[in-house]
């Protein structure tokens, strides 16, 4: 086995979120081909310990807390004339891990997870997964913020690009989450070798045949996500306050849930009656397998949501907006919706039509197993190690 050197923003453990389901599957999948090696930062105590399965799989590993506050990211990304993205995860602890480890090991490769690592990438064969166009997102946010905040996203949104289109020439291979993505990297100017890696669903694990969704009171319209999320956010708030009520018209007894942790102050005050806001759980598969509908109406929307194809693997119904759908070859299992009075009708039809979407489930089978999305690496860092 050759040693791989594997550098993410964020540990990739436990798999709860978007970014993190990605990483910990592409770690462990090149974990049974190279001796691999470890470096991240942790957001929150429970992540500097590794979990006993990956324990066994690494061969080294250094999880560093990642503590800077984001004011002092931003002081330093105004005199240095750099991004915030790279100034709030520039560590000296962590330059010292990286450098340790290339001087005790002979790597050769690094895979990088998320542009915010490649300030950490040595002279060895290197894929950059960017997994989205970070910098695309900065735009977008832009054009919805206030005044002040609007030029802070602009500027991040130059800068980063600038960095995003740097790296990419100085890498062997860079990759996005989706076609759309790297197709969207290649129209602001991206060059170098620029290839798509979707991510696939554990569909053993999200299997509405070993799921008890247990008592609860429907029809329930479940949102699952990161709930302290910008764009999160503004998906549930605009699904309570604007599309909910025009499907309460047509069926009353329907409540929205929305599922997940760190809700903030202002996903909180959603609650009522009609909505549910459960914080985190200890499983989002009940949820999934409780719900009628899984709705994504996100405005902004980067990938593949990992929350589609959850709810795929569940064999739901689903709404979701074109922005959500977009990344996902679902074949028609998702019914894509426009404005607000498109998605209540879309909700409504699927609260009065077939209770389970097994043709999504079949669909998620032959399309989003981790193993074949993830085949295309092999081949790659097999090329550029040789």
């Amino acid at each position: 086995m050759k040693d791989l050197l594997f550098l993410a923003h964020r540990a990739p453990f436990p798999p709860d979120r978007g970014d993190k389901i990605r990483s910990y599957h592409v770690l462990r999948h090149l974990a049974r081909d190279w001796r691999v090696h470890l470096c991240a930062f942790a957001e929150q105590a429970a992540e500097e310990e590794l979990p006993p399965e990956l324990r066994a799989e690494l061969a080294s590993h250094h999880i560093l807390r990642r503590t800077k506050p984001m004011p002092v990211a931003g002081v330093q990304a105004l005199v240095t004339g750099k991004p915030v993205s790279l100034t709030a995860f520039a560590h000296p602890g962590m330059t010292r891990a990286v450098a340790d480890i290339r001087a005790r090991h002979p790597i050769a490769a690094t895979y990088i997870f998320s542009g915010q690592m490649a300030q950490y990438r040595g002279a060895e064969p290197t894929i950059m997964d960017m997994v989205d166009v970070d910098s695309a997102k900065f735009a977008s946010l832009a054009q919805t913020a206030r005044p002040g905040m609007r030029s802070v996203l602009k500027r991040e949104a130059r800068l980063l690009g600038r960095y995003e289109r740097h790296v990419a020439q100085s890498v062997a291979a860079t990759l996005f989450v989706s076609e759309a993505e790297a197709a969207l990297f290649r129209s602001g100017g991206g060059r170098g070798h620029v290839l798509a890696v979707e991510n696939g669903i554990d569909a053993a694990h999200y299997d509405p045949a070993i799921v008890d969704p247990g008592e609860y009171d429907g029809p329930l319209i479940v949102f699952t996500g990161q709930m302290d999320y910008r764009p999160n956010i503004d998906a549930v708030t605009r699904f309570a306050e604007q599309i909910l009520p025009l499907v309460r018209k047509a069926c009353p007894t329907a409540r929205f849930a929305i599922v997940g942790r760190a809700p903030t102050p202002a996903v909180r005050r959603l609650a009522s009656d009609a909505v549910l806001v459960t914080g985190e759980v200890p499983d989002t598969r009940i949820w999934l397998a409780r719900a009628a509908v899984c709705v994504a109406p996100l405005d902004l929307a980067r990938g593949i949501q990992n929350k589609l194809l959850e709810a795929m693997a569940m064999a739901r119904p689903i709404v979701a907006s074109v922005a959500a759908a977009e990344g996902i070859d679902h074949g028609g299992m998702i019914a894509v919706a426009g404005d607000d009075h498109d998605f209540a009708d879309r909700v409504i039809a699927a609260l009065n039509g077939p209770a389970d979407n097994g043709a999504a489930r079949t669909r998620v089978l032959a399309r989003y197993d981790w193993a074949a999305r993830l085949a295309p690496l092999d081949r790659l860092l097999g090329k550029i190690a040789s």
